[in-house]
C-alpha cells in the first residue's frame, strides 16, 4: 500500500473538504434530488438525473479523502532538508540547452497539494525521482518518453 506523503496545510485542506463534503455537501445534494423528485416522472427527468450524478462524484470524493486521509495511509511532512531536494521542498530548474530565464519551480509532492501558486510533481515521476537528493547546481539526467533530458538544479527551498 502506497503511503501518500503531504504537507501540514495540504492535509488540514483535505480535512475540511472532507467535513465540508460529509455534511453541507450530503445535504445539498439530497436537497437537489428531493426538489427533482417532486417535478414528477424520474425516467426523463433531467434535474433528477444531474442530481444523482453530482452524488456519485462527490460520494467518490468523499471516499477518495477518507482513503487519503486514513492514518495508516499518509505521513505529514514538515518540509526536506535545506538544499536537498525531497518531498516538501520547492525546486527550481532549467532544461539543458534552455536560459535561465526559461526556469520552472515545481513543488515535489502528492497531487492533492497542487495550488494556483505552484505546479506539483511527483516524487514518483521519472523527473521527481531523479530530482531527489540532488541540490543547487546539480545536473540531473532522466529517462523521458523520447529519450534521455537534462535538467539543472537552480535552486532547493523549503515548502
Amino acid at each position: 500500500m502506497a503511503t501518500h506523503h503531504f504537507s501540514r496545510s495540504a492535509y488540514e485542506r483535505l480535512q475540511v473538504e472532507l467535513h465540508d463534503l460529509s455534511t453541507r455537501g450530503r445535504i445539498e445534494v439530497a436537497n437537489k434530488i428531493e426538489t427533482a423528485r417532486l417535478m414528477g416522472d424520474l425516467s426523463e427527468n433531467g434535474d433528477y438525473h444531474a442530481a444523482k450524478d453530482e452524488q456519485g462524484h462527490m460520494e467518490g470524493r468523499i471516499r477518495h479523502l477518507e482513503h487519503l486521509l486514513d492514518p495508516l495511509n499518509h505521513v505529514i511532512i514538515e518540509g526536506g532538508d535545506e538544499g536537498t531536494i525531497g518531498p516538501g521542498t520547492i525546486v527550481t530548474l532549467v532544461y539543458e540547452g534552455d536560459d535561465d530565464d526559461a526556469a520552472e519551480r515545481y513543488l515535489i509532492g502528492h497531487m492533492e497539494e497542487k495550488t494556483a501558486e505552484i505546479d506539483v510533481m511527483s516524487p514518483h515521476s521519472p523527473l521527481g525521482s531523479a530530482l531527489l537528493g540532488h541540490g543547487p547546481g546539480d545536473f540531473v539526467e532522466y529517462q523521458a518518453p523520447h529519450g534521455m533530458l537534462k535538467v539543472k538544479v537552480l535552486e532547493v527551498e523549503s515548502a
